[in-house]
């Protein structure tokens, strides 16, 4: 229970404890009797003794006079002699003894938020728990601070800086660059890593046009952000548009190719503007293009916020948007025609009445009378109505972020655009990308990866150096993966790989042979059993006609009645055709009753047949049918052929009649009879037969497939391992390529290229050849998309293993922020815990003394800090719930990890006005290790890169007139023009290329330049400038307290290492985004430096026109070639000049705040306690959550040590 709570119940002991005079209140070492000194019993109370000698030299000043000298039961060699460890100990052991009979009570143990271990081996070491359980211990930390201790205004500040830079080191990402031509596969590797179809693909134009940027978060739904062009950037937009829609007569331009640029700007103003026609379109200015739609205008300059629950909703919702509305708008206008059709049926089937009640109602319509409203009646939004314009060309970006498995650790997939845009807004903003990434992925369809030398070429020499100078053309920053692995001819792969012996290929060949003789063998068997049926249902079809006319000749020969036979004559006429139709097996049984026609009755032959239908099988399902009884035609057509016969052949069934009795008419019914019965029992024979062999044949057609599928699946496999290995090698080559380029430029005299500049061999690019569509097909990814073409495993499409690389991408930048976060964490527990349990190890006169000397302020030990509760500790249980200070991402920013809430107290200063302490004479020191930290930059920059870039100055500027001209004459003079109207900048880039012979000249020094450890020096001096302070607040201590003082310098010593170590990473990054910047600096200096000359050349117009303008072109180039070039390399050392400044900047803002964080770990030498009694448990509980913290941050240290070396035994 809390103090106050016992005031008001007034449980609290009515002995109050009673601060003794003269002594300070301060907690002491346990004396030899296990008594706590000093402690006032309920029987006495202290009594204030006389001053001696001794003490006077204590009130002569003004200070409180020492127990040991005021006469204190403690002696002074426990007090001062004993080993500082066993009097915090004994300092904490003894608190629970002397308010053992107070009503004042620790506050009860909380369960830790946070995992608690017993050992290291019981923790499954992964980056991102060691983050997680860190940051709940910080929270854990904070809280403890927060709810109990008060602390000087120095300290509080010092340690929320400490906190709130925990607490912000969340999980690091990693940008990931997804590159490829169009066409390459990249939105369906996309949805494949992601295991949804979230990334547009089809009819989708904006999904290669726009920088689309895929990143995690644990939410189940998928979120997006669909940016919009400024009206600024839309304008200058139009501006191009509308020139490339008119030639130089300013006559609208006649083009059916949809890629040549007047076609692509048809199609972009057409998609935002659908109702304004071309004669209409440049007629019109900019101004008055905007202000015909609000709605477009209103949509500028805005973020469209998505939210779906599922894939198949998000991608409605954002197609709204990205998609292009013209097959709606052609889907419409059929919908409406059939619609249209149907109407005019439903008009034609309609009765007088009905078209009358019509009238009546469309009458009582238009005068308001039973009118309703209907949806159609109510506006669509814009992106709902299909006729409404389309907004693909307004977007300048796509952000998702979705709960994908592949992307949890921190992996960022951009999909950069296919080609170079025309829009200049979005491809500042993929080059805004590029140079963020972290890593790069080439794609390119695995049947043209290999003949196109993709690795080597690697997207082009400008691209190449440009990695390079970034840092980022090795093998640990480029991936390559080759798509649509399926797509594969097996007798072109087995012809080109020489597989033709291969005995798991002879295998599963032999296993398709197999099938085929199979399928052969069955497919004759199965139209054997088909032949040998119809031949039977045919014989069938004829003897049932002639028992019904035996039956009709005996029931008239019995009744005396006259009768003529219809089918005798007809069956002489059509023996020999019945013989060929009959089959081995029945031919005898059909010559027994000559062939006749179909006649007979069926209810007689029914009857008469009895239980032959049981050898039917009703159930079985045939492909083909046969025929089981007589029709109504077959007797009609018998008997009209039966009228025709001749009287000839009427004389002839006269004199069989003659022969005919009913044992004989008897004898053959009987035969008839067991002939049909055979042919049933034949038939159904037959057709058991026909289906075992279609059985089989089903049977037979899956194992062929499945054969097939893994010989596709075998040849698929070898080509991809045949394309590992030649992109791998090309990769290598295009490296020795750039570095021979780069060597022999430096020295070319003793250059020489059989001598290896690096081991090349040990270069090894990632390759991964996969199959997105045979994965979703295996996942079930696509409903209704058919079964995989190639491979019957998902390990096979390659699929995984991309999103097993997603993973591993991140984990350098993963268990580097875990390792430096639990380094942070331990330092910063172990200062509290040093601070907690050393505060009272000092006696008074060492620490006034200490205190006069070092302090850099005059602060009131009495004022403990009582905004503790206020902004900077606040209460809220969100481990990131402090809204102030930022880590130091951007230092060249101003504030960052190191600034300060509020301003210092009154700071002290010497006789001469000079501010003294630890922090102003260490921001002192700073200032001159960060002025040698600059100086030293810019030598490095000038040493290094001033010579090269003076001779990359003078290579571009030799050879820029050839380049203009030969750029001139590589492409279509419609193309050129374009390039000229767009300042350079279109389907290439002709700065690039002028800027090209200086990068190639710079490029490979200037990655060394920045790959060395340009803040090795700085770091030492910080480190010497600290250590020697540390050194003068050691020798100023008295001869007792020196090894105290010595033992916490070397815990500030390290606190600050740990420190400036971060502050160090930080501003490295801030450098290497500043090299980035000043390395893209030369083709914008040149389009600016060519800005007039673009302008001059596209005022030619007329006859010869594109002749004049390559010509005046060609003369601006010439004439500022060398200024242009020489201006270029003053820009980028004056730009480097400006990084070191600021870095210098930073440096000294984040080193300022090293020094008071060194001042307040050295202040628990002279700062006082507050030994009230709820301070006394606060420090005790304090004490034990840090002991618990620093023993499970060292317990995850040790397991994270472990992994490390697993993982490197493995490798």
């Amino acid at each position: 229970m809390e103090v106050k709570e016992n005031l008001k119940t007034g449980q609290v002991n009515t002995m109050p404890y009673i601060k003794p005079e003269p002594q300070e209140p301060r907690i002491h070492s346990l004396g030899s009797n296990r008594v706590l000194p000093g402690a006032i019993s309920e029987d006495r109370v202290s009594v204030k003794t006389e001053n001696h000698d001794a003490a006077r030299v204590f009130t002569d000043r003004g200070l409180p006079v020492p127990s040991y000298i005021s006469g204190s039961s403690v002696p002074t060699n426990n007090a001062r002699g004993a080993p500082a460890a066993l009097q915090r100990e004994d300092s904490i052991t003894l608190m629970a003894s002397r308010f053992q009979n107070s009503s004042i009570q620790p506050a009860e143990a909380k369960k830790p938020i946070y995992a608690v271990y017993e050992n290291a081996t019981q923790i499954v070491y992964q980056p991102e728990d060691a983050l997680k359980e860190g940051t709940a211990m910080v929270k854990t930390l904070k809280s403890s601070i927060r709810e109990k201790l008060k602390l000087g205004k120095l300290r509080e500040e010092v340690w929320l800086r400490e906190v709130e830079s925990l607490q912000n080191q969340g999980a690091p990402t990693t940008m990931i660059a997804v590159c490829g031509a169009t066409g390459a596969g990249k939105s369906s590797i996309l949805n494949a890593i992601l295991d949804d179809n979230i990334v547009p693909t089809s009819g989708m134009r904006a999904c290669t046009a726009v920088v689309t940027e895929i990143a995690y978060h644990p939410k189940k739904t998928i979120e997006g952000d669909v940016s919009f062009l400024s009206e600024i950037e839309w304008r200058s937009e139009l501006t191009v548009l509308l020139d490339d829609l008119v030639d130089e007569d300013g006559n609208l331009k006649r083009s059916t190719d949809l890629r040549s640029d007047a076609g692509v700007a048809w199609q972009k103003v057409h998609a935002v503007y659908p109702s304004v026609s071309p004669e209409q379109l440049i007629r019109m200015s900019v101004d008055q293009i905007i202000q015909r739609d609000p709605n477009i205008a209103r949509i500028l300059g805005t973020t469209k916020h998505i939210v779906a629950n599922d894939s198949k909703t998000f991608a409605k919702e954002i197609g709204k948007f990205i998609d292009s509305k013209d097959q709606k708008r052609g889907d419409k206008s059929k919908k409406d025609k059939a619609k249209q059709k149907e109407k005019k049926q439903k008009e034609k089937g309609k009765s007088l009445i009905e078209k009358m009640r019509e009238q009546n109602r469309s009458k009582n319509t238009s005068h308001g009378i039973g009118q309703s409203y209907t949806s159609s009646n109510s506006k669509l939004a814009p992106e709902d109505d299909p006729n409404g314009p389309a907004y693909w060309p307004l977007i300048r970006q796509v952000q998702v972020k979705c709960n994908a498995k592949a992307l949890s650790t921190g992996a960022i997939l951009v999909d950069l655009p296919g080609v170079a845009d025309a829009n200049a807004a979005r491809n500042n903003i993929a080059k805004d990308y590029m140079k963020k990434c972290d890593c790069i992925w080439i794609l390119a369809p695995i049947t043209r990866a290999v003949d196109d030398k993709t690795a080597r070429d690697l997207m082009g020499d400008a691209f190449k150096m440009q990695l390079m100078m970034d840092g980022n053309y090795d093998d640990n920053a480029i991936t390559f993966i080759a798509t649509k692995s399926d797509d594969i001819s097996c007798s072109e792969v087995i012809r080109a790989l020489h597989l033709e012996d291969d005995p798991e290929l002879e295998k599963i060949e032999d296993e398709i042979d197999a099938c085929n003789a199979e399928i052969t063998e069955w497919k004759e068997k199965k139209a054997e059993a088909e032949s040998n049926a119809k031949a039977t249902d045919q014989v069938l079809k004829q003897l049932r006609p002639q028992l019904a006319e035996y039956e009709e000749h005996l029931k008239a020969l019995r009744n005396g009645e006259p009768f003529t036979p219809r089918l005798a004559t007809k069956g002489n006429a059509n023996e020999d055709d019945s013989e060929t139709e009959e089959t081995d097996e029945g031919a005898t049984r059909g010559k027994k009753r000559k062939n006749t026609s179909n006649q007979g009755n069926p209810s007689k032959r029914r009857k008469s047949d009895g239980d032959d239908d049981d050898f039917i099988d009703e159930d079985e399902i045939e492909e083909l049918t046969f025929s089981d009884s007589e029709s109504e035609q077959d007797r009609s057509s018998a008997a009209a052929s039966s009228e025709e016969s001749s009287s000839d052949e009427e004389s002839d069934e006269d004199e069989m009649e003659e022969d005919v009795t009913e044992e004989s008419l008897e004898a053959k019914i009987q035969e008839v009879r067991d002939n049909i019965k055979q042919g049933r029992i034949d038939l159904s024979e037959y057709r058991r037969l026909r289906k075992e062999a279609s059985d089989a044949l089903a049977a037979l057609k899956k194992r062929q497939t499945k054969a097939q599928r893994e010989k596709n699946a075998f040849c698929s496999l070898k080509r991809s391992e045949f394309s590992r290995d030649v992109l791998k090698e090309d990769f290598r080559v295009g490296l020795k390529d750039l570095d021979d380029s780069a060597a022999e430029q430096r020295d070319p005299d003793n250059f020489d290229p059989t001598v290896d500049i690096r081991d090349y061999n040990a270069i090894n690019l990632p390759v991964f050849t996969c199959s997105s569509r045979d994965y979703v097909r295996l996942k079930g990814q696509v409903q209704g998309d058919g079964d995989p073409a190639c491979f019957s495993k998902v390990e096979d499409t390659c699929i995984p293993a991309v999103q097993a690389w997603c993973h591993h991408l991140t984990v350098a930048s993963r268990e580097r922020a875990a390792r430096n976060f639990l380094t942070h964490l331990h330092s910063f527990a172990n200062s509290v815990k040093v601070y907690l349990e050393g505060i009272a190890d000092v006696t008074v006169v060492d620490r006034e003394a200490l205190k006069e000397k070092w302090e850099s302020s005059i602060l009131d030990d009495d004022d403990d800090g009582g905004n503790i509760f206020g902004a900077g500790w606040a209460s809220s249980d969100d481990l990131l719930d402090l809204p102030g200070l930022a880590m130091l991402a951007d230092p060249l920013g101003g504030g960052g990890m190191y600034s300060l809430n509020h301003a210092r107290k009154e700071s002290k200063v010497d006789r001469f006005g000079e501010l003294i302490g630890v922090t102003p004479r260490l921001v002192r020191d700073f200032a001159v290790v960060v002025d040698d930290c600059v100086g030293d930059l810019k030598k490095k920059f000038q040493d290094g890169l001033e010579e090269k870039c003076r001779l990359g100055a003078s290579n571009a500027a030799t050879g820029a007139v050839e380049t203009s001209d030969n750029f001139a004459a590589s492409m279509h003079w419609g193309t050129y023009r374009a390039t000229l109207r767009r300042h350079g900048s279109w389907r290439q880039d002709l700065n690039v290329e002028l800027s090209n012979p200086f990068t190639r000249q710079i490029a490979s020094t200037w990655s060394k330049v920045f790959e060395a450890d340009l803040f090795g020096g700085f770091e030492k001096a910080t480190n010497s400038a600290i250590a020697t302070l540390l050194k003068e607040i050691e020798e100023s201590a008295a001869a007792g307290l020196k090894d105290r003082v010595r033992s916490q310098g070397e815990l500030a010593l390290e606190e600050a290492r740990v420190a400036l170590k971060k502050t160090i990473e930080v501003v490295q990054d801030t450098i290497t985004t500043q090299q980035k910047e000043v390395s893209r600096c030369l083709a914008p200096h040149v389009q600016n430096q060519l800005f007039d000359g673009y302008d001059e050349a596209m005022q030619e117009r007329g006859r010869g026109s594109v002749a004049r303008q390559k010509a005046v072109f060609h003369r601006v180039v010439d004439d500022i070639k060398d200024e242009m070039f020489d201006g270029a390399a003053g820009v980028i050392l004056g730009r480097l000049a400006e990084a070191a400044e600021a870095v210098g900047k930073a440096l000294g803002e984040a080193l300022e705040a090293l020094a008071e964080k060194v001042e307040v770990s050295v202040a628990v030498l002279w700062e006082g306690s507050k030994d009230g009694p709820e301070q006394v448990w606060a420090r005790a509980n304090v004490i034990s959550v840090v002991r618990q913290i620093i023993d499970q941050v060292q317990l995850w240290q040790t397991a994270a040590q472990s992994a490390r070396e697993a993982l490197s035994n493995f490798a």
